[in-house]
C-alpha cells in the first residue's frame, strides 16, 4: 500500500523513525511522498532516496553524532570561544560537517539535486528569518528567491532545516537576482510537525496520510518558569513550534498520527549511546505496530 508520510523534528529522538520504518516494510506500506522538518526533514529525505529500515540501522547505530558538532580548530582547542564569538556567528557548531555527510550518503543512492527524485517526492519545511516566513524546499526556491529548484542541492535543503537557533549556524540563501541574504533556521520554530503539506481539509485525499510525530501535543504542555532572559527566549521558541501544530491537530483528526512521546532524552544528546539508540528504535517500532493494528485507513 502507498502513503505520504509526515515526520515531526525532535533531534536525536529521530532514532525512533528507524523502528517505525521497520515495521511498516513489513506490512509492505510505501511511501508515495514524504515531507518534515529538522530531523525529520532529515529522515524523509533519506526515505525519498531509497534507503530502507535495515540500511538507516546500519547507517546511525555506530554513528558518533559528536562528529555533527564541528568547530574551528581553534575553537575545538579553546572552548570557552564558541561562546564568546557566538554574538557574530549565531551558532556554536558550522553545521559543515553534517552537510557533507549527507552530501555523501545520498550521492550513494544517486542523489544530488531535487531533480534526482520524482516531483512532489520529498518536501523540507525550514523558516526564514529574513523574509519572516514559512520556507517549503523544493517548492518555494523560485518564487522566494529565483532560484531553479531542478538544480538545488536536497543536503543544503536539510541543513537549513536543522539549524537549531543558537545551537547550528543559520544557513544562509542568496537571492541571485535581488542580491538579499536570508537567514535559514530549523522549521521547528514555526512549524515542527507540518501535516498541513498534505493534508488539505477541502480536498480528497489521494491516499493515506500518516504523521509520525515526536512527542504528544493532545499530553498537557508543562508551564514555562520564567527568572530571566534567557527562559524567557527559550520559552518563546517552545511556544512558537508548538502553538500551531498543537491547534491543527486539535482541530483535525489525530487517527492518522503516530505519537512517540519520549521522555529522559533530549534533541539536542549527541553523546547518546549505543543502548540509547536501540531503545529508541525498539519504541518507534512498537508503538508504529500498535498503531497499525487499529488504524483505520
Amino acid at each position: 500500500m502507498k502513503i505520504d508520510g509526515v515526520f515531526s523534528g525532535g533531534g536525536v529522538k529521530a532514532y525512533a523513525f528507524i523502528g517505525a520504518l521497520q515495521a511498516l516494510e513489513e506490512r509492505n506500506i510505501q511511501f508515495e511522498r514524504v515531507a518534515g522538518t529538522s530531523a525529520g526533514a532529515l529522515f524523509a529525505t533519506f526515505i525519498a532516496a531509497g534507503y530502507t529500515a535495515r540500511e538507516l540501522q546500519e547507517l546511525f547505530l555506530d554513528l558518533p553524532l559528536e562528529n555533527f558538532l564541528d568547530q574551528s580548530k581553534f575553537g575545538a582547542a579553546f572552548p570557552v570561544i564558541k561562546w564568546i564569538t557566538l554574538y557574530q556567528t549565531m551558532g556554536l557548531y558550522r553545521g559543515n560537517y553534517f552537510q557533507r555527510w549527507l552530501e555523501e550518503k545520498l550521492q550513494d543512492k544517486g542523489v544530488k539535486t531535487f531533480s534526482d527524485l520524482p516531483p512532489g517526492k520529498l518536501k523540507i519545511v525550514s523558516a526564514d528569518l529574513t523574509l519572516n516566513q514559512v520556507v517549503i524546499f523544493p517548492d518555494d526556491l523560485a518564487k522566494y528567491y529565483h532560484i531553479d529548484a531542478t538544480y538545488y542541492t536536497v543536503a543544503k535543503a536539510v541543513r537549513s532545516s536543522i539549524s537549531i537557533p543558537y545551537f547550528f549556524r543559520p544557513f544562509k540563501l542568496n537571492n541571485p537576482q535581488t542580491k538579499r541574504k536570508s537567514y535559514i533556521v530549523d522549521g521547528m520554530i514555526l512549524s515542527n510537525f507540518p501535516l498541513w503539506l498534505f493534508d488539505r481539509g477541502e480536498e480528497t485525499r489521494v491516499r493515506p496520510i500518516v504523521g509520525m510525530q515526536l512527542s504528544d501535543p493532545r499530553q498537557k504542555q508543562p508551564k514555562h518558569k520564567i527568572n530571566n532572559s534567557l527562559d524567557m527566549l527559550f520559552a518563546m521558541i517552545n511556544t512558537m513550534r508548538n502553538a500551531y501544530d498543537t491547534r491543527y491537530i486539535a482541530e483535525n483528526v489525530a487517527k492518522d498520527i503516530i505519537f512517540f512521546p519520549i521522555d529522559g532524552i533530549s534533541a539536542t544528546d549527541f553523546q547518546l549511546s549505543r543502548d540509547d539508540k536501540l531503545r529508541l528504535i525498539e519504541i518507534g517500532y512498537k508503538r508504529t505496530n500498535k498503531f497499525l493494528r487499529k488504524w483505520s485507513k
